[in-house]
């Protein structure tokens, strides 16, 4: 099973990263889970450049959510809403299709985070992706609960993260044909 795991932020040193490198390690055996590292090469979305050939940066971000069995994104919020690299790569998603049906779970970690939340939320409904029932967190005043080196030091916020890697498997799991 695989599990594209974006983050929202650019930030080298990003809690939100680091939280999914931290995902990557706890993920049992037979479940991999890839970070995709191409959010920042991923040119301003417009209609005119979604063409037979997109972008070379596009079209790789279109292979690796068709081969995911599921995503899980894990954002920070910025002045009320998601970072606008993550809905930049969203937008790219929209004409082609793959987000729909595709198991997602969603994280947000930030300070307040709720408006991103909401507005993730909203954005993954609009693009007909499969919200996993269970797989949506929302951590408020991350960089107390969350080292930068991703170590979760919060119990509760360390099993919530555990259940939705959970819920995204069992939700992956119970949708293959058998």
């Amino acid at each position: 099973m695989l599990i594209l795991a974006i983050s929202g932020s650019l930030r080298a040193a990003s809690a939100n990263t680091s939280l999914l490198r931290t995902i990557a390690g706890i993920a049992p055996a037979g479940v991999t889970v890839t970070l995709y590292d191409g959010l920042d090469d991923l040119p301003h979305f417009s209609p005119e450049r979604d063409i037979a050939n997109p972008p070379v940066a596009v079209s790789a971000l279109r292979t690796q959510l068709r081969a995911a069995d599921a995503v899980l994104i894990c954002t920070p919020e910025y002045a009320h809403g998601i970072p606008g690299v993550l809905k930049n790569m969203l937008d790219w998603t929209v004409s082609s299709g793959e987000f729909v049906d595709k198991p997602t779970g969603v994280i947000t970690a930030a300070t307040e985070g709720a408006f991103a939340h909401t507005s993730l939320l909203e954005t993954l409904r609009m693009v007909s992706a499969h919200r996993v029932e269970g797989a949506s967190l929302l951590i408020p005043l991350v960089r107390t609960k969350v080292m930068p080196n991703g170590e979760i030091t919060d119990l509760p916020t360390a099993q919530a993260v555990q259940a939705v890697l959970n819920a995204l498997i069992y939700a992956v799991t119970c949708q293959s044909p058998a």
